[in-house]
């Protein structure tokens, strides 16, 4: 994973296929938390132990989204956050969903 975190997120202009199949299996095990869903996005529920502790964590994914120009759905509950990527611009995933998760995964203090 460190290696796909030490990355820089490589903005889409579109005309490439979305990672399916094999190659998307075999980037998901670089970042094991995560679940591809029906190989379009990837999903990941931070959990912490109230809603000040999610709120500074989702600041922090904002920071790092802004940095790399790649910018995640959250959804913000108490003590929850759920992050979700994918590339907008082909409509699925590229190895830059993939590299923000890493970056992610290494904010989480849990």
């Amino acid at each position: 994973m460190s290696d796909l975190a030490a990355k820089t997120c490589v903005p889409c202009r579109g005309g490439v296929p979305p990672m399916k199949g094999r190659e998307l299996k075999r980037i998901l095990e670089l970042v094991p938390e995560w679940q591809a869903v029906n190989e379009h996005h990837i999903t990941r529920t931070f959990t912490f132990p109230d809603f000040r502790k999610a709120l500074d964590f989702v600041n922090r994914v904002g920071e790092v989204a802004e940095q790399q120009g790649h910018h995640p759905d959250i959804l913000l509950t108490w003590g929850k956050a759920e992050v979700t990527l994918w590339t907008h611009k082909i409509d699925g995933l590229t190895e830059s969903d993939f590299i923000m998760a890493a970056k992610i995964d290494q904010l989480y203090p849990g």
